[in-house]
């Protein structure tokens, strides 16, 4: 089983839990021709939470329950999409107002247990945007620590912005494809470095 919104770009997803944020991220409308966005309308949303839960505990050996989402927890899921964007793009931090209307990205309800291999673990808590909001911190928590998370990105391209894992050795991509985004992004800089200055 493929992330749903990360596959949707032909995009090789993050390692582990990582790539649940970055499948939250890709749920925009993106693409040529235009995807849709798949937090638009309440049924999608919940059919791609709960892909992306299964694929989530595939990919950390975790158990999952099923999430719930209201039309409440559909709009809150659209502002917690929008403040991670914020966060990835760049390393900007979280503007003074946040576009959720509550502490969606800012606080989350998690528990820590000691799991009979003898390490501690970090169990997401809540409901509805809440719990995915508990995942997606767990997951930027883990990340940081295993210096994962600067590898996160958002596609340089306005017109793409979806979320790719730069997998290049010295972390310098910007763009989720050079061949698609970067070859026409350097073609208009090109154009207009060609372009006689005005008078």
């Amino acid at each position: 089983m493929d992330w749903p919104a990360t596959a949707r770009g032909s995009l090789t997803p993050a390692p582990g839990g990582l790539a649940f944020v970055q499948d939250l991220l890709n749920t925009i409308a993106a693409g040529k021709p235009r995807m849709p966005d798949l937090l638009d309308r309440p049924d999608d949303a919940q059919e791609w939470l709960d892909a992306a839960l299964a694929c989530w505990s595939r990919a950390t050996g975790r158990p999952h329950a099923p999430v719930p989402l209201d039309n409440h927890d559909v709009e809150e899921l659209r502002a917690l999409r929008a403040d991670l964007q914020h966060v990835i793009r760049a390393g900007i931090p979280l503007p003074e107002e946040p576009a959720s209307s509550g502490p969606a990205l800012l606080t989350a309800p998690a528990t820590m247990r000691l799991g009979p291999d003898g390490r501690a673990h970090t169990d997401p808590e809540g409901t509805g945007c809440g719990r995915v909001a508990s995942v997606i911190l767990i997951e930027m928590y883990v990340a940081q620590h295993t210096d994962l998370w600067r590898r996160l990105k958002s596609c340089r391209n306005d017109r793409c912005a979806v979320a790719f894992y730069d997998r290049s050795r010295n972390n310098s991509g910007v763009w989720h494809d050079v061949r698609v985004c970067g070859n026409a992004a350097n073609l208009r800089a090109s154009r207009a470095r060609r372009k006689p200055p005005t008078t």
